[in-house]
């Protein structure tokens, strides 16, 4: 039984996630849910897949981000925000900045998809380069803060945040109805707080699992010891989930996540491929994942209804993974 630590100051409610959706409403895309017969037939399960590589700025992040900037005071608006980010939280802060016309400055590792710093500048904000590490990207960050004074809007360790990606599961369910399970990738842990967020509130006898790739198992190892472990720089073809839990975060996968499942790089690969010639449909390396533990834990999904969350779509198409160097 994993050790629950006292909660965090204003952890959100489920109260937060309804007036997020209403405030982010005109921000966001209600993205569909697809399924695919072949997976289906693969997994001897029901599967609904949550794509999100089809939400403005490409990934679900821009729920989180316009929860946050919308949720500004004037005041604080005009000072601007700010954030670290591997790529896609920052490129959403980008885009929701851009749509309230307020300053926006990203710290992102050198190594960052070029796609996602593209991204950025193109929705109107600035990159700061940082060392791939989180210890890097913390100091630069401080840095940016103390020249701007812009209002930090962390990429999951946020109610503001959390209660946006929360919106997601909220809107799986009410489209599709009852599911015996619900599964989306796991890094610092925004999303799958979300999702513990709402199905503890909407649903609580769904099973919560994450899905995180064997060479940044933090998350699964924090899970097993009762603590937070956080890895600096693991090096994975999933960029988006390589950061590690934060208090926020913790709170709600200590209490809620059933099991975190991992899935080795070529794993991932082969799934990211995979659906990428069933389903038709562009998606990251960070998104296979849970698709991959599901096809390697087959008996924990066999013949059950499971949401999968697609959490993104910005690829660098020159440098997919499966491209001979």
């Amino acid at each position: 039984m994993t050790a629950l630590t006292a909660p965090p100051a204003a952890v959100p409610t489920f109260d937060d996630v309804l007036a997020a959706h209403d405030r982010i409403r005109p921000y966001i895309h209600r993205t569909p849910v697809l399924t695919s017969e072949t997976f289906d037939r693969m997994t001897g399960a029901r599967l609904f897949f949550k794509c999100e590589n089809f939400q403005k700025a490409g990934a679900f992040k821009a729920r989180g981000a316009s929860n946050a900037v919308f949720g500004l005071s004037d005041e604080q608006a005009a000072r601007g925000v700010a954030t670290h980010s591997s790529g896609n939280h920052g490129l959403s802060l980008s885009y929701a900045a851009g749509r309230r016309g307020i300053a926006c400055t990203v710290v992102m590792p050198r190594t960052a998809p070029r796609a996602k710093k593209e991204a950025v500048m193109g929705y109107g904000g600035r990159v700061v380069e940082c060392e791939p590490s989180t210890s890097s990207r913390e100091a630069v960050f401080a840095e940016v803060v103390a020249e701007t004074g812009a209002d930090f809007v962390h990429p999951y360790n946020d109610p503001r945040v959390i209660a946006g990606q929360a919106t997601c599961a909220k809107e799986l369910l009410e489209d599709i109805g009852s599911l015996d399970a619900v599964i989306a990738p796991i890094g610092g842990g925004g999303m799958v707080s979300g999702t513990c967020l709402t199905l503890s509130t909407l649903s609580p006898r769904t099973a919560i699992y994450a899905a995180e790739p064997a060479n940044a198992d933090d998350a699964c190892r924090s899970l097993k010891a009762g603590h937070i472990i956080a890895d600096d720089a693991p090096q994975t073809v999933a960029d988006g989930l390589k950061v590690p839990l934060k208090e926020y975060t913790w709170h709600f996968v200590s209490r809620y996540v059933t099991d975190i499942l991992l899935a080795t790089e070529q794993e991932i690969i082969d799934a990211m491929y995979l659906t990428w010639q069933r389903m038709k449909i562009v998606m990251e390396p960070s998104c296979a994942v849970p698709l991959a533990t599901i096809l390697k834990n087959p008996a924990v999904f066999a013949g059950k209804r499971v949401g999968v969350i697609i959490t993104g779509g910005n690829v660098d198409l020159d440098r997919l993974p499966w491209m001979t160097p």
